[in-house]
């Protein structure tokens, strides 16, 4: 059966004696099945495919290491099909191989850091970013809930439109909370029907460090009114890196 391809072309610029321009907007499958917008800049030298394609890597939900590691794995890919079209081949081979490449760079909040079976005996944190809660009442209940049932500590906080999970515990139970976050209906559509979250992204997940506080068996459900008083949350429990690295461009 053929894979789908889900991708689309933004815009396409023709120069006589620089090449062809184009861009290209991809959705792809990221680790723990959450979707990934990838915006891809090709540049065809006049000579191309004889010359390799300049290629740029953007995407609102990867860090800038982990779209340097796309762009040097897709410049890999296409040192392999010099002098034959290669534009497609290599659109196809990033939405296959996009978790393998960005794996490593799952816990850039800590590069020490690695998602080995080793290390998974820990106790391990996960910083979760939410679009919008419409039965905010309900939604609120049920994190709740759930991190009750699994121990876990943290946090649940409100910024202005932001709203992002914080929770600490064991592998296993950060584990099943994203199960449920993914598969429970937990808020409501527009038409008022329940519905499951769908627009959760992961934007960090790694092993509690030792600089990182531990929320003693609390979980918090916390409001700030201005960035400053969640940047200060963030300090407190020693995660001014993970703040600098993910909340500012939630802020934008």
């Amino acid at each position: 059966m053929a894979e789908e391809q889900n991708f689309v072309l933004f815009s396409c610029e023709t120069f006589k004696t620089h090449g062809i321009s184009f861009r290209i907007q991809i959705s792809v499958k990221e680790l723990l099945d959450t979707d990934v917008l990838l915006k891809l800049l090709f540049h065809l030298p006049v000579n191309y495919p004889s010359t390799l394609p300049d290629i740029s890597v953007n995407s609102d939900q990867l860090t800038r290491a982990q779209c340097m590691d796309v762009k040097e794995k897709l410049l890999e890919q296409a040192k392999k099909h010099l002098s034959e079209p290669m534009v497609h081949d290599l659109i196809l081979w990033v939405q296959q191989h996009l978790k393998d490449v960005i794996k490593p760079s799952a816990t850039v909040c800590n590069e020490k850091t690695t998602l080995s079976k080793e290390t998974e005996d820990g106790i391990w944190m996960l910083l979760l970013h939410l679009d919008h809660m419409r039965a905010k009442a309900k939604y609120v209940k049920t994190v709740e809930k759930w991190a009750s049932n699994l121990r876990l500590t943290g946090r649940l906080m409100f910024m202005g439109k932001i709203i992002l999970i914080l929770l600490q515990g064991d592998r296993s139970s950060i584990k099943e909370y994203l199960i449920l976050q993914k598969t429970s209906k937990v808020d409501v559509d527009s038409s008022g029907k329940k519905c499951k979250e769908k627009m959760m992204r992961v934007l960090c997940e790694t092993e509690v460090q030792s600089q990182h506080k531990r929320y003693n068996l609390t979980f918090e459900v916390k409001e700030y009114s201005a960035p400053e008083e969640l940047q200060k949350e963030f300090e407190t429990a020693g995660l001014t890196t993970i703040f600098s690295e993910f909340v500012p461009p939630l802020l934008k």
